[in-house]
């Protein structure tokens, strides 16, 4: 495995108290030793082991098992099963133990269809149609919302950034749920106070998979004294 993209995330093993790793072993004939500890906060995190280093994944919310993340690389476990994701579009089905995942028995051979992600990107960009400039201290909110249920708020410190502006938050897929229209609202504040406000949520799937989601934004309505 290629370490590099990793090595923002990689520390010496010495700074780890031991723990027990549990070998899982991957579709694609490789393996991974996980050890799963708390850290000086007393949150969940899981430890990958390669080599002479370590990448940890502290503990994110999910909807069933238990998940861990560090920005693209990501950890996703249920039971004695886990997926892998790598940060670089690479999948991996693992199981506890020495014996990889084995595809289901089928009299007619068949063609094994691709490994879906367990995480939805979901990508856009905010803007508005007046023409002024945002002051600097302005702060960028982009919610997801599931139905009435947010998945993901994000606040983005504008530091005199301009629009249009880029978001982009991952979402897992057990947490959107089968029915819900999964939508995207955003609104710019100064001071506390909104300064523009999505007009409506826009939606951000379609047919179960991510579109690009361009927010206009319009004036906030001001409050009379």
């Amino acid at each position: 495995m290629n370490l590099r993209p990793l090595l923002a995330l990689l520390i010496p093993l010495c700074a780890f108290a031991t723990n027990e790793r549990i070998a899982y072993t991957c579709d694609n004939g490789s393996h991974i030793d996980i050890s799963f500890s708390t850290d000086p906060a007393d949150r969940p995190q899981a430890t990958l082991h390669f080599a002479d280093a370590v990448v940890v994944l502290p503990q994110v919310p999910a909807a069933s098992g238990a998940l861990y993340r560090n920005g693209d690389i990501r950890l996703h476990t249920r039971g004695d099963e886990a997926i892998f994701e790598d940060g670089k579009n690479n999948l991996r089905r693992c199981s506890r133990g020495q014996a990889a995942p084995t595809p289901p028995q089928s009299a007619t051979p068949t063609t094994t269809p691709p490994v879906t992600s367990s995480f939805v990107d979901i990508t856009g960009q905010v803007t508005y149609l007046a023409r002024i400039a945002l002051p600097p201290d302005a702060i960028l909110s982009v919610r997801i919302q599931a139905g009435r249920r947010t998945l993901v708020e994000q606040r983005y410190e504008l530091n005199g950034a301009q629009v249009p502006i880029p978001f982009s938050a991952t979402v897992d897929r057990d947490l959107i749920g089968k029915k819900a229209m999964t939508t995207v609202s955003a609104r710019i504040e100064v001071g506390g106070q909104p300064l523009f406000v999505s007009p409506k949520p826009v939606p951000a799937l379609q047919n179960g998979r991510p579109v690009p989601v361009d927010i206009i934004l319009t004036p906030a309505p001001r409050k009379h004294r």
